[in-house]
């Protein structure tokens, strides 16, 4: 639950907000500041502190630094729901700590602070029990930039407490405990986890947990530098979701109760429009236990909301519906056809359900559906305005605007993630109808162009259009934060008819290749101001956002795997490295990095809901992959090197395999592909068409 990390505008910032308690979202501040000082106390709260941050010692488990101007080492180390600091002080002034709340309550007596502060727009509050191992002169509250010791409790905005140290003061230790649900609940976290004040011993455990996580897959025969990339990444995948379940005891924000989780863990926090491809994926094959608690988690959200749906962005504070489509659905049979059972399939069908047919599809918005998406459910796609029309509909949201092709493409998806659920629930109409609904991409594909291009109500596309920059602001006027280039992609579970749509493997691979080679055209300044989010760029290829993740694997479909091998290796090794810049653009909770795991291990799941994963080039000369069953999966490299990046020659389990693809049953029940590398393509590998991974349906006729 605990997540924490300096409150400051970058990694390579000189100064920090104080130092950070609890981190409740990745893109908020800490819930509480403490700030340690050796000068009197004034009205500057929190205290900004000024440090070097290539001096810091940043490890999942442990943080070190040293605060200039103060004099002070800092060394903190985090547990599940409390965390412990020790705060070393030079100066022969008297140390002072001091504990903030933003908008909350504290109070303060003799060496323990305790208190809560209320999460900004959301009626859920942190609350804390803070406890010093040394005696402080004085306790009390900061009035006017003074310490009282006669006033105990602080209230309101930057609530503030602190306490005053003897001159000779050298070590001054902190523990304390996190709770979501009241000050005493924080209290007995607290001495759940951390029994004394021996940050040491703390840090050791947690660097064996960690240990023991990340030791779940095994890779060698590589450099130093590509372990590193690839074991930073495993550990970002753990960062969402966050089990907020204290003593079997869970607050909700989802109907602002404390419920008892009968024994079943519940998470929270996830941007399942960034995870859903490749995060929860991977939790399936080395985390099943965890992912099925996950996926209770949603269908408790649903259950606990006014309306029964599926939750979009999950957080601390409830629902935030951002982004766009209801991609929870598609987490749901990714797990259910890969064999995690130990949930209400039923249940969860009907929360996808109502999501995608009861509330509006128009992005970051929670109300039900109206006109646009009457429209959608009588013609197929979501229109777009023409050039000049003024937005009429009170769900579309003034920033982030219709989307409609990304909607329009999202949802497709999500209707062919449900009806492989009525598939598994022997619910034959409600499988025929979202099946034939999932094709309503052809609504939007421009024959002409081989793009998909916005249509109006009128069933015109939008002209004049340009795919590159046309659609405003983050292109939301037509697609989501990428432009027509990256969206011409997204069809993930029926490759093989968008192949048919551009008019065969010969034209679908041109179409790729001119992708990844077609520049800007315009000053890169002007494109990214207007597509801040499109980063990463190879040709019109964005490495930096989570719609393009499978594009490069699409080669496969079209018998060219040489060429998908190409450009995972290129792609991984120009944008994901072991510096300041090793990440394109927003890593989005795991979401990013899980294309990086599974991209390095050799293979990626395409499609969610389709039991299977797209074999691409692997980074190691051996992979060992630790199910959650139990079992392991071996992926072997031989002759594996930089430049022999190309498959000559694959085997699995001993036997000839000429597929670009493997079947989950062939990963879960354990065994090993072993793979001949060279820096040749064998074009002739996987080339057959035989040999390409199954689109659309793969289980069941």
């Amino acid at each position: 639950m605990l997540r924490v990390y300096p409150e400051r505008a970058d990694f390579t910032s000189i100064k920090m907000k104080g130092l950070p308690i609890m981190m409740t979202s990745h893109r908020g501040k800490s819930a509480f500041n403490l700030s340690a000082v050796q000068t009197e106390a004034n009205d500057s709260i929190p205290r900004v502190m000024y440090y070097e941050y290539d001096n810091e010692v940043i490890k999942p488990y442990l943080y070190q630094t040293h605060l200039l101007n103060e004099e002070i080492d800092v060394k903190f180390a985090p547990s599940h729901q409390s965390g412990i600091y020790q705060l070393k002080f030079e100066k022969k002034v008297p140390p002072y700590i001091l504990l903030s709340s933003n908008n909350g309550q504290l109070t303060v007596k003799d060496n323990i602070i305790s208190g809560f502060q209320q999460i900004k727009n959301s009626s859920t509050k942190v609350f804390i029990h803070l406890e010093v191992q040394e005696n402080p002169e004085i306790a009390g509250a900061i009035i006017k930039g003074k310490m009282d010791y006669k006033q105990q409790t602080a209230e309101g905005y930057n609530a503030t407490v602190g306490m005053a140290f003897p001159k000779d003061t050298k070590y001054v230790s902190i523990r304390y405990g996190i709770s979501f649900i009241s000050t005493e609940q924080a209290m007995k976290n607290l001495y759940r986890e951390i029994k004394n004040y021996d940050l040491n011993q703390i840090a050791e455990y947690g660097k064996r947990i960690w240990n023991e996580k990340l030791g779940k897959i095994e890779v060698s025969g590589t450099s130093e530098e590509t372990k590193n990339v690839f074991y930073t990444s495993l550990y970002r995948t753990y960062e969402r979701m966050v089990c907020i379940s204290e003593d079997n005891k869970f607050w909700s924000a989802f109907d602002n109760s404390v419920h008892n989780d009968s024994g079943v863990p519940f998470y929270t926090d996830d941007w399942i429009w960034d995870t859903y491809r490749a995060c929860h994926p991977l939790r399936v094959l080395i985390e099943p236990k965890m992912e099925t608690d996950m996926i209770r988690s949603f269908i408790r959200m649903a259950e606990q909301m006014d309306n029964f749906w599926m939750p979009t962005f999950p957080e601390i504070t409830g629902d935030s519906r951002r982004m766009n489509s209801n991609h929870g659905v598609a987490t749901i049979i990714d797990s259910y056809v890969k064999g995690l059972r130990d949930f209400n399939i039923e249940k969860a069908y009907y929360a996808c359900k109502n999501a995608i047919t009861e509330k509006t599809l128009a992005p970051w918005s929670a109300q039900k559906a109206g006109k646009l998406d009457l429209f959608y459910k009588e013609n197929g796609y979501m229109p777009a305005l023409r050039p000049g029309e003024k937005e009429i509909i009170p769900e579309v949201h003034s920033f982030e605007k219709r989307q409609p092709v990304a909607v329009t493409l999202g949802t497709v998806y999500d209707e062919w993630c449900l009806s492989q659920i009525a598939f598994q629930l022997n619910k034959k109409e409600d499988y025929k109808y979202f099946s034939q609904r999932s094709l309503s991409y052809h609504k939007l594909f421009n024959p002409q162009t081989k793009f998909f291009h916005p249509k109006d109500d009128r069933g015109n596309f939008i002209t004049p259009f340009n795919y590159t920059t046309s659609g405003g602001l983050g292109a939301r006027e037509a697609y989501g934060e990428n432009n027509g280039w990256v969206y011409r992609w997204d069809v993930p579970h029926n490759i093989a008819d968008l192949i048919n749509l551009m008019g065969g493997k010969n034209e679908f691979v041109n179409e790729l290749d001119s992708t990844f080679s077609t520049p800007l055209g315009i000053s890169k300044y002007i494109f990214y101001a207007q597509l801040p989010d499109h980063t990463g760029n190879v040709g019109m290829y964005s490495m930096a956002n989570e719609p393009s993740l499978h594009i490069p694997y699409l080669y496969n479909y079209a018998g060219q795997p040489w060429k998908t091998q190409k450009s995972i290796r290129t792609l991984i090794d120009q944008w994901f490295r072991n510096d300041l810049m090793g990440v394109p653009g927003d890593e989005d909770g795991g979401g990013m990095s899980a294309f990086v795991v599974f991209s390095t291990l050799g293979f990626y799941p395409v499609t969610p809901g389709l039991p299977m994963y797209v074999i691409g080039s692997p980074f190691f000369e051996k992979a060992i992959i630790h199910l959650g069953n139990g079992k392991t999966f071996k992926v072997i490299a031989i002759n594996n090197s930089k430049t022999n990046k190309y498959i000559q020659s694959a085997k699995l389990n001993g036997k000839v395999w000429n597929k670009s693809w493997i079947s989950h049953k062939d990963v879960i029940k354990g065994g090993i592909l072993e793979l001949t590398m060279g820096n040749k393509p064998n074009r002739n590998w996987a080339s057959a068409d035989e040999d390409i991974p199954p689109s659309f349906e793969m289980y069941h006729p």
